[in-house]
């Protein structure tokens, strides 16, 4: 489905016992085809990718000037070039196919994100008319054919209309949102128009507030997902404690009770952030040194192991908002942020992330057909973890096991991080032991682990099929 950052590497050790009575040349032919399913294992690139980018409106800071494509390929060629990012941001998250200021016709942001190679999450504004968005993207398919449908990753149908719905969000005195019913009209709609086109592969999904996911009357949202948008901003969670020092744990919280809402669904991180300058929400105070520490504990852990679109590049081109949440600013556009971007001098043990990060990761399993059983276990140093066998991570936030997409975990599992959750395991495990964690926690994030939170990571599995195959011999 998704271009990938890929590793070459799987150092396989593999016993073989076997048992059953064989003759000489069954023995020999075994061993053939036993030699060559290693030699493709360790061949085989394993796909693992994720998406890493900003989110971008439809026009400059003011509200008002549309954004037009050389606004749009500046900020898409600052992202790649951000220093201390090494050109991990090349994705852009979209909230309309529309150009601003018109009806229906393409956003110039299409044309920008071809000329940079950036890869795009496509979003229709589903609270105004759905119909001038599917003109805006049927135009765009006929008018750019492949090299528009090639970048586009997943396609979201609205943003934040369930919560902008909610009492909270019109007690916020949020614009118009959508009902539940709308934005599952929409997703059928998008289906329907890009059926049997480029973009027939792109899964559909919608993006909302981690309040908005654990509304239970919401569901119907998440059934019709592909994927499950997340927005989470623990500086405007201002009726709770949410200093700096609270900000990790804050979005741990909404990451963990949003997982446990949405089930199997993967779990995309469409918008966080922490602002440079502005009001002070409680005890969250805006501030280059404050946003420097949210990005580290936050978005470091998770750049390059989940998809994760931050918030924002630049927001300060026309006037500067209140509150600010732009990483870089200047005119012409600077690739030196305001804050020192690189992480790597963070460590994924500095952070109560919630995300894949175990540095060691050693997998096994084993495979028996009649009296021949097969054992295998695959070792690898490093950020990411490849297998469907058993899967065990040596250090990250948490500890538990899983074994391949949507598998069960039946023992307990426990971290040392403020939510407890056990992540990388395998892609949306449902753990039904038991989860502690080492520290305080909230109550909603205790609240679901008694529940049973969700183990998620990015993992692609090679090492069942592996076993399977020698078991087959």
């Amino acid at each position: 489905m998704i271009p990938a950052q890929q590793y070459s590497w799987l150092n396989i050790s593999i016993i073989l016992f076997s048992t059953s009575k064989k003759t000489p040349s069954q023995k020999t032919t075994s061993a053939m085809r036993f030699s060559r399913i290693v030699s493709s294992a360790a061949s085989l690139s394993v796909v693992s990718a994720t998406y890493q980018g900003f989110n971008y409106g439809s026009t400059k800071a003011d509200g008002y000037v549309p954004r037009e494509q050389a606004d749009f390929q500046s900020l898409f060629s600052t992202a790649k070039n951000l220093v201390g990012t090494n050109g991990g941001f090349t994705s852009a998250r979209l909230y309309t196919t529309i150009q601003a200021g018109t009806a229906s016709d393409v956003t110039s942001a299409i044309p920008a994100a071809i000329a940079e190679g950036t890869k795009l999450l496509l979003g229709i504004w589903a609270s105004g008319s759905i119909a001038n968005e599917l003109t805006a993207i049927e135009n765009a398919i006929k008018q750019y054919g492949s090299s528009f449908t090639d970048l586009v990753v997943a396609i979201s149908c609205g943003s934040e209309d369930l919560y902008r719905n909610s009492p909270t969000g019109i007690a916020a005195g949020s614009t118009v949102g959508a009902e539940p019913e709308a934005i599952v009209d929409c997703i059928t709609q998008v289906r329907s128009l890009i059926s049997g086109t480029g973009l027939s592969g792109a899964p559909v999904g919608h993006v909302d507030t981690w309040t908005a996911w654990v509304n239970g009357t919401n569901q119907p949202v998440i059934d019709a997902c592909d994927w499950i948008g997340m927005d989470a901003y623990p500086y405007f969670q201002n009726t709770m404690t949410n200093d700096i020092t609270d900000g990790s744990a804050l979005f741990d919280d909404a990451l963990s009770v949003t997982q446990a809402a949405v089930g199997s669904k993967e779990v995309w991180i469409t918008e966080t952030g922490w602002p440079v300058s502005g009001k002070t929400e409680n005890l969250a105070v805006p501030s280059t040194a404050n946003a420097k520490t949210y990005w580290d504990q936050v978005g470091c852990p998770r750049f390059g192991n989940v998809n994760i679109f931050w918030y924002t590049i630049e927001d300060t081109d026309d006037t500067t908002p209140n509150p600010s949440f732009g990483v870089t600013s200047g005119n012409p556009l600077s690739t030196t942020p305001l804050y020192d971007l690189s992480c790597a001098n963070i460590s994924s043990s500095s952070s109560s992330s919630g995300s894949s990060s175990a540095t060691s990761v050693s997998l096994s399993g084993s495979a028996t057909k009649g009296s021949s059983t097969a054992t295998g276990t695959a070792v690898k140093s490093g950020s990411s973890s490849v297998a469907t066998g058993a899967l065990t991570p040596s250090e990250g936030p948490g500890s538990g096991y899983g074994s391949g997409s949507n598998a069960t975990v039946t023992g307990s599992s426990s971290g040392s991080g403020s939510s407890g959750n056990s992540t990388g395991l395998a892609t949306t495990a449902k753990p039904t032991g038991t989860q502690s964690s080492s520290s305080s926690t909230s109550a909603i994030t205790q609240a679901t682990a008694n529940a049973g939170a969700i183990v998620s990571g990015s993992v692609v599995g090679i090492l069942g099929a592996f076993l399977a195959a020698i078991a087959a011999l």
